[in-house]
């Protein structure tokens, strides 16, 4: 397939740029030229752009982008407008979905290498392939590489009606595990048993930990994922069973990961922690395909998406305040 022809004069899209590193308020919409796609790229035009907690702390400068001004984002489902030279596995008016770095999701529109492009099959929408790649593979990593989760299994999802926390228990729910989620009030308990939890606590109103052991009969949890960090995490220890694991994963939203003295973990307690990684994990072409799949796999299965707020692209400052806030519930996306 050859490339098509493009117009000498560049296209311009609308993004959000960070000059500076900082607060929600450092966001800032802009327009920007975007050249042709070069060798092995591809034009995409974004319909729905997917909200992570990374994305906070790429604005953050916890974890740089690679350049200021710079664009947050790295999950996103669109169309593909043109190819650059050298590609044949896309064509325009495809859609696509992908997931990972390059970091510069937050755009109406942009240039991306072919390979990180996930076709969508028909019966897939925009909103669902932007709230759901990123955390599918993630679960997929949780629950095959980190940890294999076997039917009978008892797991701890903190935040368990979040956007992650949704996908968790559904994932888990459907390999045959017992599922306990926190979650901040009734509402979002209601939420996450309508979406397969087996128990909710409300962590506000009791202390978790002996919560998970009442139970499971004292015995703990063979399982736990922590997205908070924290005390939460300090505290999740107490509610894991012996040679059980503990996954605190992605970008924890509670102030880091804390120093964790290794005689918290055993030989008396004898707990595993991992601390994966699932940008590092889709860095690897074929780890990102098989996890992409794996998500398409449960899509058809069954998983059901959550869309808690969706907001235009220009107000993505007030995407980030209530990401970072908790109040919301499912994931928020950004429209361009």
């Amino acid at each position: 397939m050859h490339a098509p022809t493009l117009s000498t004069a560049e296209p311009t899209v609308g993004r959000i740029a960070i000059e500076a590193y900082g607060d929600a308020s450092v966001l800032t919409f802009e327009r920007a030229a975007l050249p042709p796609p070069a060798a092995g790229e591809v034009r995409v035009r974004h319909t729905a752009i997917g909200v992570n907690f990374v994305d906070v702390y790429h604005r953050a400068g916890r974890y740089a982008l690679p350049a200021l001004p710079g664009v947050p984002g790295v999950e996103a489902a669109g169309v593909v407008e043109a190819v650059g030279p050298g590609v044949e596995s896309l064509r325009p008016g495809q859609r696509v979905a992908y997931a990972g770095l390059p970091a510069g999701a937050y755009a109406t529109g942009r240039n991306l290498a072919a390979s990180r492009l996930v076709a969508l099959p028909d019966d897939v929408d925009a909103d669902t392939a932007a709230s759901l790649l990123l955390r599918g593979i993630t679960a997929h990593m949780l629950f095959t590489r980190v940890r294999p989760l076997r039917a009978g299994d008892t797991v701890l999802v903190h935040a368990a009606a979040g956007g992650l926390g949704l996908v968790l228990t559904q994932w888990a729910k459907a390999l045959g595990a017992t599922v306990i989620g926190t979650v901040g009030s009734a509402a979002k308990a209601e939420l996450a048993l309508r979406h397969g939890l087996d128990h909710a606590i409300l962590y506000r109103e009791r202390d978790f930990a002996a919560g998970v052991l009442e139970l499971t009969d004292g015995h703990g949890v063979d399982y736990a994922i922590d997205g908070i960090g924290g005390q939460t995490l300090l505290d999740t220890l107490g509610a894991v069973r012996p040679f059980g694991m503990v996954a605190s994963v992605g970008q924890v939203a509670a102030g880091g990961t804390p120093a964790i003295d290794p005689e918290r973990l055993g030989p008396v307690r004898s707990i595993a922690l991992a601390r994966p990684s699932v940008l590092r994990f889709i860095a690897d072409p074929a780890q990102y395909r098989e996890g992409a799949q794996a998500t398409l796999d449960r899509l058809r299965a069954g998983l059901r998406p959550v869309v808690g707020a969706a907001l235009p692209l220009e107000r993505a400052a007030d995407a980030h305040r209530l990401l970072e806030s908790g109040a919301g519930a499912g994931a928020i996306l950004l429209r361009p």
